[in-house]
């Protein structure tokens, strides 16, 4: 197979390549930490200005019409860069609900908003003990004449601190694990009865605690059927993986590069450590891991046009199975490699060492994704 870009996704890497070289260096990092909501509003807007939160979305819809390739060339960039900027909350998976689910009012009251930047989004779907479970919804959303009242607690809430709109997994009719009666709802962030609780994540994201008291939207909140939104929610979560493992693979190619520059300059005995074969050969390991997890990420961005849903969803799975293997064998070799230095906040290793660490457990873990894939009939 040809996996050579064309020329418009070669510009595409090369725009946003450039665009994180000149102002994402790892100092920038620690300063837009320190902004509200753990990110830059003016790194944000550069990416909206070169069209960047556009990219997934119809040209009807404003945006360029791009495809799953597009957002694995981002995404890795992000990933190589170690961006705080809520892309993956926002244009991924907020996009993805609209673009699956959402109505020609839904699009036309959103879209425009997150392509200019001036709309953030975040999902809210995790709940106490519902660990990777997407049916398990214990938050309600009850009819309440022309409108639904959502009650419940979400936790984890990615972007969810700084976010303008939340979507929010509620369920309708059933018990907490049915896979039916199920919605997905847009809700206002200020909305009356929403409270937040924010806080910064260990890979230097910030996320909230989200509880929702009596919070009313009106019909036209509900993104798709209300009644079975988890198939949507699946499609949606299963793009988000696969987002995720590209920003992985970025992640773990500069993680590589970092560590092997350290083992060429860091001297013992008079001579670089790089010279010593045996740590030659670890970073060889680690070139091969790198590489496995590459191709992994590129199959699953392929199987975004398997028309089969099980098929898709199963090749994500494997995906994400070789990206956490990948990822923290990476990981751990980068820190060992560069010795105490690398546990220290002021060394970049360790940073993308924890973003891999929270990569390899959102949405599902290694051992999870395992499970699906024997489901799935490939093992």
């Amino acid at each position: 197979m040809d996996f050579d870009l064309s020329e418009e996704q070669r510009l595409l890497k090369e725009s946003i390549d450039g665009l994180l070289t000149d102002s994402y260096d790892f100092d920038a990092r620690k300063k837009y930490q320190k902004e509200k909501g753990g990110w830059s509003k003016a790194v944000w807007g550069k990416l909206a200005e070169q069209g960047l939160l556009g990219l997934p979305f119809a040209e009807a819809d404003g945006g360029f019409g791009a495809g799953a390739v597009e957002t694995m060339i981002v995404m890795e960039a992000l990933g190589k860069a170690l961006v705080l900027e809520p892309y993956l909350a926002t244009v991924v998976i907020g996009g993805g609900f609209l673009r699956h689910g959402g109505s020609a009012e839904q699009k036309a009251a959103h879209i425009p908003g997150i392509i200019d930047g001036s709309k953030t989004f975040a999902f809210a779907q995790l709940e106490k003990n519902s660990r990777y479970d997407l049916a398990d919804v214990s938050t309600t959303a009850k009819k309440k004449g022309g409108a639904y009242v959502i009650d419940g607690e979400k936790f984890v809430v990615l972007n969810g601190e700084n976010a303008d709109t939340l979507i929010v997994t509620a369920r309708t009719k059933g018990s907490r694990h049915d896979k039916t009666g199920i919605g997905v709802f847009l809700v206002p962030a200020n909305a009356k009865g929403v409270t937040r609780k924010g806080y910064p994540t260990q890979d230097g994201l910030h996320a909230a605690d989200i509880t929702f008291t009596g919070v009313e939207v009106g019909s036209d909140a509900a993104i798709g059927d209300p009644e079975n939104g988890l198939p949507l929610i699946e499609r949606v979560v299963d793009e988000a993986r696969t987002a995720m493992c590209a920003e992985a693979v970025g992640a773990m190619d500069e993680a590589l590069k970092t560590t092997v520059e350290y083992l060429k300059t860091r001297k013992q005995f008079g001579v670089p450590i790089g010279s010593f074969q045996t740590l030659q050969h670890r970073a060889a390991d680690m070139f091969v891991a790198l590489e496995q997890a590459r191709s992994m990420s590129m199959f699953a961005t392929m199987a975004a046009d398997f028309e089969d849903a099980k098929e898709r969803a199963t090749a994500v799975a494997a995906a994400k199975v070789q990206i956490g293997k990948s990822g923290k064998f990476i990981g751990q070799q980068s820190i060992q490699l560069h010795g105490g230095i690398g546990m220290t906040q002021e060394a970049k290793i360790g940073h993308y060492f924890k973003r891999l660490t929270m990569i390899e457990n959102t949405f599902g873990d290694t051992d999870y994704h395992l499970r699906r894939v024997a489901e799935g009939g490939l093992v």
